[in-house]
């Protein structure tokens, strides 16, 4: 498998990625890809964060989920929920 990198999502913002759940397709939708401070040393990849927006009600709890994307494809994301908004929940990826 290829390592993931900004690079493959920085295309995606504004886009659904959809999680299965108990055999249902949940939508989350990538709101900002954006890199974090550099690792020092012999990182095998620059840093980097990922926050969705799931418009429902239900709060998931955090856990990796495996997320399908039309270019990304299918791949586990571990998302925290992070805030919660009038219409639903943020959740962040971390990648470092």
């Amino acid at each position: 498998m290829e390592l993931l990198t900004l690079q493959h999502f920085a295309g995606c913002v504004n886009e659904t990625f959809s999680a299965s759940l108990n055999d249902m397709d949940v939508p989350f939708v990538l709101v900002e890809a954006r890199p974090l401070q550099e690792a020092p040393g012999n990182a095998s990849r620059a840093p980097f964060s990922l926050l969705f927006r799931n418009g429902s009600a239900f709060l998931f709890p955090q856990q990796t989920y495996q997320m399908r994307h039309p270019r990304v494809g299918e791949v586990g994301i571990f998302l925290v929920p992070v805030a919660q908004e009038r219409d639903g929940f943020l959740y962040q990826a971390v990648f470092n």
